[in-house]
């Protein structure tokens, strides 16, 4: 199988995972029942998952791997605070506006369900880690430097807190989540001085 079409059953098996868990809970949900509406094999799910809690791990790092593959590709000669700037207006919810509906489906679970909570956060820990490395190659400084530790903390913190805040919204449309994002990103710039 092609990297690309692993990719997009992973996908697949997080949108149907997403789905029942919204439908029926996750205590209720049985991996035979995400593998069935991924249309594969039990054994195949296990394949790309260890257990039922990271089926949705693939939506959740989509744009979080957008934004670390446009950091990579950012010109050396140009800030990366620029990226900041563009990544908004060019971030990926995902393949359809469906995606988005199982983006705020998740993240609306996140609040009641304790292991998709934990997905969620691990998800974001392991984007922080990356992000640092990703502004120290940058910056000449070390990953666990504080400076980069802590420009990879506020960036990771404005994209999970605005995704949170759009999810949690009474009306989220699909096309208001860059929208939350670029100010969310705004805030993080500005810091603490207001």
């Amino acid at each position: 199988m092609t990297e690309r079409r692993k990719a997009e059953t992973r996908l697949e098996i997080a949108r149907e995972a997403v789905r029942l868990f919204a439908e029926r809970g996750v205590a209720a949900t049985t991996a035979d029942e995400i593998a069935a509406a991924a249309g594969i094999s039990q054994r195949t799910l296990w394949r790309y998952t260890s257990s039922k809690e990271l089926c949705v791990s693939p939506l959740l790092t989509y744009a979080l791997d957008f934004v670390t593959a446009l950091m990579r590709s950012w010109p050396r000669d140009r800030p990366l605070v620029e990226v900041v700037g563009v990544t908004p207006s060019s971030l990926p919810v995902g393949a359809a506006d469906t995606d988005a509906e199982a983006l705020r489906d998740l993240v609306l679970l996140t609040r009641t369900e304790p292991g998709l909570r934990a997905v969620w956060l691990q998800v974001h820990h392991d984007a922080e880690l990356v992000f640092a490395e990703v502004i120290a190659e940058r910056t000449g400084h070390g990953p666990d430097d504080l400076e980069p530790r802590m420009q990879a903390t506020l960036l990771n913190g404005a994209l999970r807190i605005a995704v949170e805040q759009w999810a949690w919204s009474a009306d989220p449309e699909p096309s208001s989540l860059p929208r939350t994002v670029h100010r969310a990103l705004d805030i993080a710039r500005a810091g603490l001085s207001g």
